[in-house]
């Protein structure tokens, strides 16, 4: 799944969730993406920036000095961690593995590796479902 921030030419922003950036795109081809305030089909994706939610409910735009960056940076360092230690590593045959796994060609199972732009780009079209892994040091 992923998440955009979307706005109308009658200037409505909103956040709306697609399966994966090619359904995104072929849904706009079609003209289904429509604006959720007043139905307008121009619509287009708008600038966005992470944001973490208070415990006043109030978002604000997280920045690298936030109190929560040094609570979210290990948690990333933390997920790395674990898909490390649980993963088998394919190294650079990632999207070739991926994408066996995807198709039923190979046991399911949890891998890691690298993969090229234009190989990630593959992986999105074919709806291969992946997450990259954050490379967080510790003074990211």
């Amino acid at each position: 799944m992923i998440q955009y921030s979307l706005q109308c030419s009658n200037g409505h922003r909103y956040e709306a969730w697609f399966k994966s950036a090619a359904a995104y795109d072929e849904q706009q081809a079609r003209g289904i993406v429509t604006c959720a305030q007043c139905g307008d089909a121009h619509v287009e994706k708008a600038p966005m920036a992470p944001n973490v939610a208070r415990t006043d409910q109030e978002r604000v735009p997280l920045s690298a000095n936030h109190p929560e960056a040094a609570r979210i940076r290990a948690m990333l360092r933390q997920y790395r961690q674990k898909v490390m230690s649980e993963a088998e590593n394919v190294g650079d045959r990632f999207a070739e593995e991926a994408r066996k796994i995807h198709f039923e060609e190979a046991e399911a199972r949890g891998i890691y590796g690298e993969a090229t732009k234009d190989e990630v780009l593959g992986l999105i079209e074919d709806g291969v479902d992946f997450l990259p892994l954050p490379d967080v040091g510790e003074d990211n």
